[in-house]
């Protein structure tokens, strides 16, 4: 007796898919018309149609070639790629810790932009200041 297991088992998969995604048995039979007891014995088949891999997968957001592919290890490889270039290469959503620009630079041009109002506003407290000097001048 062998206790080795398949590496292509569909069902498996699509549950480990289903779990990573964070969708309980009952959601994806809502999903897919069908009861839990029947998602239950998909996710124990071997194998399935293609129809319904590629119906499964368009409900977990994945393509059914994701599915066929998948694996754990694709997975954490993926994650731990993913967190080791984040921190110092950035990515769409962060720069990472090496800016792109020079901020000394930025500041500059946002003070060119604004030199205008920090004058009128510099006028403005000079004017109030001689308004009230007046007042006092004339009590």
């Amino acid at each position: 007796m062998t206790t080795e297991t398949k590496p292509n088992h569909i069902g498996r998969k699509i549950a480990r898919i289903r779990e990573l995604r964070g969708m309980k048995q009952e959601t994806l039979a809502e999903e897919l018309g069908i009861s839990q007891q029947s998602v239950s014995s998909l996710e124990k088949s071997e194998t399935l149609e293609d129809e319904k891999i590629q119906e499964v997968a368009k409900i977990l957001g994945v393509t059914k070639e994701g599915i066929e592919s998948f694996s754990e290890e694709n997975v954490i490889n993926y994650f731990n790629n993913f967190y080791d270039n984040s921190a110092s290469q950035g990515n769409s959503f962060n720069q990472g810790i090496y800016p792109t620009f020079n901020p000394l630079d930025k500041v500059v041009e946002l003070f060119e932009e604004n030199k205008n109002l920090y004058e009128r506003l510099l006028q403005a407290e000079k004017d109030k200041i001689i308004y009230l000097e007046e007042l006092l001048k004339n009590k």
